[in-house]
């Protein structure tokens, strides 16, 4: 079998995903205990528990959310669609538990103004990031405001410096691989979310870029983050992971003696609300209680595939060349069986 590294795995033949590819443990770790290892991460600026952001998706992310991920030591940011912004713009003092707020290109200037005021992180949610005026939004928000900035999506690390020249502190990398999003089967763009993530970390290694990686799109376990990571992402995105807990906006749904709650694309009928071009699904996820339950599953997942691959530390474990790809019936053995 041969063992990969970062490198090689980026010149693969296919587009890779997190589906294809397993870390490989080889050598003699020197962890006693899970205890010992640090989750602890610098995020754009600030001092996370586990560098774990929040999607900025309108059944995901509202204020109660915020607030949990950041007692949690976890990023949530606002969706731009919440009914609580203006609550939050009025407010004297910035509302606890809110660092980061997402924006969309038409949002109003005094909107930006007073979101300024209180120094939030702004994201541009898009879904393009390599856009002109994308790209001319960064520029005007930086050069006024001096803040950062998070812009997304790309799909390869080719616009990485010029990203960077425009403002933007953080990119999210990944476009289609989110699990009720359909811009890959409805335009046919899109990379495999390993192949995509690697590329930005390697480009932005090359041209020793400042510029910081967010895995986001087709995380459906600890693992995958743990692989997020390992490729070198700064930070990993969870959109689906984090629905249906309590701290969701939207209310619990009994059906068929089961509780749920929904969860839709960002670009969906239901939140765009008119006959426009639709590039997200809407469906309906069990109910998991608390986010902290979810918060405390990934960092256990992810503190046992460290101590497997001797890292006490995220920056460690960022240092992986060890990894190997796996052949459909190897990824089917890997499975548990009920």
């Amino acid at each position: 079998m041969k063992v990969y590294s970062k490198e090689e795995l980026n010149q693969f033949l296919y587009s890779l995903t997190y589906d294809d590819i397993s870390l490989v443990p080889n050598t003699i770790s020197e962890i006693r205990s899970r205890s010992l290892i640090e989750l602890k991460d610098d995020f754009l600026g600030l001092d996370l528990v586990i560098p774990i952001v929040s999607s900025p998706m309108d059944t995901v992310t509202g204020l109660e959310m915020c607030k949990e991920l950041d007692s949690l030591g976890a990023l949530g940011i606002l969706n731009r669609f919440d009914s609580s912004l203006e609550k939050v713009l009025s407010n004297e003092n910035n509302i606890e538990g809110l660092k980061a707020v997402s924006i969309g290109l038409d949002t109003p200037e005094n909107i930006i103004e007073r979101l300024a005021e209180k120094k939030f992180i702004i994201c541009i949610d898009t879904a393009n990031a390599n856009n002109i005026y994308v790209l001319q939004k960064t520029e005007e928000i930086k050069k006024k405001y001096n803040l950062k900035i998070i812009i997304g999506n790309i799909a390869s690390g080719d616009t990485l410096e010029t990203l960077e020249n425009a403002g933007a502190d953080a990119v999210r990398v990944g476009i289609g691989g989110g699990s009720v999003c359909t811009t890959s089967v409805q335009t046919g763009i899109g990379i495999g979310q390993v192949s995509a993530i690697l590329d930005a970390v390697i480009k932005k290694r090359e041209k020793k870029l400042k510029i910081e990686i967010i895995a986001d799109g087709g995380i459906k376990h600890a693992g995958d983050i743990a692989k997020a990571i390992a490729l070198g992402a700064d930070a990993v995105m969870l959109g689906r992971m984090l629905a249906g807990t309590k701290e969701t906006p939207g209310e619990v749904i009994k059906y068929n003696g089961m509780l749920w709650k929904k969860y839709r694309g960002s670009a969906s009928f239901g939140v765009k609300m008119k006959n426009v071009f639709v590039e997200g699904e809407e469906t309906m996820v069990p109910y998991k209680g608390t986010v902290r339950n979810v918060i405390d599953s990934i960092m256990d997942g992810l503190r046992s595939c460290m101590s497997y691959m001797n890292c006490k530390t995220l920056d460690e474990l960022r240092q992986c060349e060890s990894f190997a790809i796996l052949s459909n019936s190897s990824y089917l053995e890997r499975l548990p069986k009920v």
